[in-house]
């Protein structure tokens, strides 16, 4: 179990782990040893996300995301596997946690009757200091 947050945490078994050949760092080692990690995890299909929780995953995880509502995280940071495998677990623990928390619902609300007054006033204000720019007018 990969604990997320408190009350969340996500299933091994859920995610499917495979390694590729990266290019990067590993000297003569890069086009022998596959140490790049591709993790694929469901989103929609998941027993342990919230319906909520999966809608916002989606959306953060943007071009991430299949057409099927799969998650692929392609980790080749690191040398080793057992490292990009952390860093591509640690990546969507992150996602996963930015997802968990509910966005705060915007209160609609007014001016006050004096804040309203103020803002006229500085517009008037305003309005004179620009119409004394103008030119002088040839009837005086």
């Amino acid at each position: 179990m990969i604990e997320i947050a408190p009350g969340l945490s996500l299933n091994e078994d859920e995610l499917d782990i495979s390694f590729i050949r990266a290019s990067g760092p590993g000297g003569q080692n890069v086009n022998k040893v596959s140490s790049a990690v591709q993790m694929r995890f469901d989103a929609r299909k998941s027993p342990s996300l919230s319906n909520d929780v999966s809608i916002r995953l989606q959306k953060i995880a943007g071009s991430k995301l299949t057409s099927d509502g799969v998650i692929v995280i392609t980790a080749n940071r690191h040398r080793t596997q057992e490292m990009n495998r952390k860093d591509a677990i640690e990546r969507l623990v992150e996602m996963i946690a930015k997802a968990a928390v509910a966005p705060i619902k915007r209160r609609a609300t007014k001016p006050t009757k004096a804040a309203k007054e103020r803002r006229l006033d500085a517009k008037s204000r305003r309005a004179g200091v620009k119409s004394m720019r103008g030119k002088p007018n040839s009837g005086d």
